[in-house]
């Protein structure tokens, strides 16, 4: 990938990182950390996770992973990326190898591009983009390879590339195969693509779809999506039960369309379960006992500031993806994959305004129509999971917390959720179309590092990064509005 919208970040990176223009050589798969991998990054403090590939075959499950060098800055800001793999039988349990899918000092190779994997008699295919650049600039075209060892280690195949952009398409926009079998047996790519010409300029973003019999000779049929405003990248497409899922990112934003018939006509779910700012490009893959495993990146953000824009490259971002009886998408935390915690003891309550905050059998019932009631936590520890019921009383205008707040007026990062415009703010980040808002309510919070991690009625979920604010207390609030706190649970993340 990357997505154009932040490719000016590269100009932005210190000039050491700058600098950086080999192929990464010293990423050690033996020294990664192998349980509760949520938010990992390689140990390196120069290296990052990028864009995740999971696939699951005979009960592994596969993520290959776009293994990064300061924020894409690898091979004169082209990426120098290569296709890093984990594995796992159970989600808890999880082995990195050596790098499956690299760069062999090609001179014309500047990055293995995101792409996708799919297994055929006894072998598996990789399909993925090379970028590449010449004399008449950058341009990305299609590879493949195939490993005959399950999937662990590939070996480039001629020709290659095997297809190059149409005509009509842009050749710097032309990457990210997604690969799969239909109902038709024949074998599918949908590629990202963005029309030299479109009908509106600025809406040129469409699939190149294309079809083989062998996974090696391949022509061009009808596109299953157009006229989208930037290239639609990191595509991933399934059947569930009755339905057809498309997935497409658009600047980092993860959408998706689905329909009874396998390429439409679509439709577009108002509750967009898979957008949210710092989770970049979502990719799926089934797991046992019909889970599906959503997998992005969380990126860094520029100058490690709460106001910073994303920078390419980050940590893995894990999510459980469920279908709802509708056919539509939500999204909850992946339990097996989330850092280590133990319970701890709530600390006690405050209430600066008795008359408007209550404590009553380990509940807080707040009564604050027409002002704000407050109620504060304090001394909690730098790391920790909090979970609570809250049930509203009638409509109100804004409630939730306050958090790694120091005081008052230092009051740290504010968790908001809204029922009348449907939105969860995380701070400076927020999801919208969020339904429920005004009936009881299950919250769901991690604290890590600088993760704010919020799960809402395990229905929806937005992360935002926040390193600057260091504050060991908690306000809860109701703004214009009743509503009663109970089953207050919080928790000590111990793997730090």
């Amino acid at each position: 990938m990357p997505y154009k919208f932040n490719i000016v970040f590269v100009f932005l990176l210190s000039v050491t990182a700058c600098s950086m223009a080999q192929v990464v050589k010293d990423y050690n798969p033996s020294i990664q950390r192998t349980t509760q991998l949520q938010y990992f990054k390689p140990i390196e403090p120069h290296l990052f996770s990028g864009d995740g590939m999971p696939y699951y075959h005979n009960g592994t499950f596969y993520l290959y992973w776009l293994l990064d060098e300061g924020h894409h800055a690898g091979l004169d800001g082209l990426g120098g990326h290569q296709w890093a793999l984990s594995t796992t039988t159970d989600l808890v349990h999880w082995k990195h190898h050596p790098v499956a899918l690299g760069i062999d000092n090609e001179a014309w190779e500047k990055s293995i591009c995101t792409g996708s994997v799919i297994a055929d008699k006894g072998l598996f295919y990789a399909f993925y983009a090379t970028r590449v650049k010449d004399a008449n600039g950058v341009h990305e075209q299609l590879s493949y390879a195939i490993s005959n060892d399950g999937g662990y280690t590939y070996e480039k195949q001629s020709p290659n590339p095997f297809y190059l952009a149409p005509e009509e398409c842009i050749s710097r926009d032309f990457r990210d195969p997604k690969v799969f079998k239909g109902s038709d047996s024949l074998f599918h790519l949908f590629v990202s693509g963005n029309l030299k010409e479109p009908a509106i300029g600025g809406f040129g973003g469409y699939l190149v779809h294309l079809v083989s019999a062998d996974l090696k000779n391949w022509k061009e049929v009808d596109s299953p999506l157009r006229g989208q405003q930037g290239t639609p990248e990191c595509a991933d497409y399934f059947k569930w039960n009755d339905w057809y899922y498309l997935l497409y990112s658009i600047a980092g934003h993860t959408h998706y369309v689905m329909s009874k018939a396998p390429y439409g006509p679509w439709i577009y779910p108002k509750s967009q379960s898979l957008i949210a700012h710092f989770e970049c490009v979502y990719k799926t893959a089934r797991f046992k006992n019909g889970r599906r495993i959503a997998v992005a990146y969380s990126p860094y953000r520029a100058g490690d500031k709460d106001d910073g824009d994303r920078i390419w490259g980050g940590t893995i971002l894990f999510r459980e993806v469920y279908q709802e009886p509708d056919g539509t998408l939500s999204t909850k935390f992946l339990p097996e994959v989330l850092p280590a915690s133990s319970p701890m003891t709530i600390p006690a309550i405050k209430t600066p305004s008795p008359s408007v905050v209550a404590i009553r059998d380990g509940q807080l019932n707040i009564a604050a129509a027409g002002e704000m009631g407050v109620a504060e936590m304090d001394e909690l520890p730098d790391n920790y999971r909090i979970s609570m019921r809250i049930e509203p009383d009638g409509n109100y205008e804004e409630l939730g917390l306050f958090l790694r707040a120091t005081d008052e007026h230092e009051s740290g990062y504010r968790l908001a959720l809204n029922p009348n415009h449907e939105t969860v703010r995380m701070h400076n980040t927020s999801i919208d179309a969020v339904k429920g808002l005004n009936e009881p309510i299950f919250l769901d919070v991690i604290v890590y590092g600088d993760f704010f991690d919020v799960c809402v009625n395990n229905k929806r979920t937005v992360v935002n990064r926040l390193p600057e604010q260091k504050g060991k207390n908690l306000f809860f609030y109701v703004k214009n509005g009743n509503a009663t706190i109970r089953d207050v649970k919080i928790e000590k993340i111990t793997n730090h």
